[in-house]
């Protein structure tokens, strides 16, 4: 598989460079782009998942694994599609997401704590608990804050995602360089 993501180095640019500028957009501009941003995230979602399938394409003619691949495409490319349709549904329905899931988990993490044993990690549970449901009751009264403070969290993942495919894309490039077709391909050889 090393081989075709070598060859393909270009799409992990392309996917650093999109969420780069997916990050810079949200973590800049977070007011002005809340609702905004569901649609760029909704073309960076499709764009990737575009990506990813090129990539599981050319994995499955090489007579590699491709499965998961084509699987997150699709997985993103309809995320993509979701979000574009309603954007404001969107937003609404991840910060209520986001709420629920921090109050089920942080309630959880609080029945677990209560049933430790002192001395184990007790306290931190109960913090780390406390924490969730304090988030989530936070989310509840004040949900567009929340939107705006996920835009920043998703700015922030988006960026340090891009640098990731970035310096991925440039591994693999070097690592393409220096096999027999890269050396072919460039007159090296």
């Amino acid at each position: 598989m090393m081989s075709v993501l070598a060859q393909n180095w270009w799409a992990f640019v392309a996917r650093g460079v999109f969420g780069v500028l997916f990050g810079l957009i949200a973590l800049f501009m977070p007011g002005v782009t809340m609702l905004s941003l569901v649609l760029v995230f909704a073309a960076y979602a499709i764009a990737d998942g575009a990506f990813a399938i090129v990539a599981a394409f050319r994995a499955a003619n090489a007579g590699e694994r491709w499965g998961l691949l084509t699987f997150e495409g699709l997985v993103s490319i309809a995320a993509g599609v979701v979000a574009a349709a309603w954007p404001g549904l969107t937003v609404i329905f991840f910060v209520a997401l986001v709420a629920v899931w921090a109050l089920i988990t942080g309630s959880l993490m609080f029945g677990l704590g209560l049933n430790m044993e002192s001395g184990h990690g007790r306290g931190w549970v109960i913090v780390g608990a406390l924490a969730s449901i304090v988030y989530g009751i936070a989310l509840v009264i004040a949900p567009a804050i929340g939107a705006l403070v996920l835009t920043w969290w998703i700015g922030a993942y988006a960026l340090v995602f891009g640098v990731a495919m970035i310096v991925l894309a440039i591994q693999l490039r070097t690592k393409f360089k220096a096999s027999p077709l890269g050396q072919a391909m460039t007159g090296t050889a």
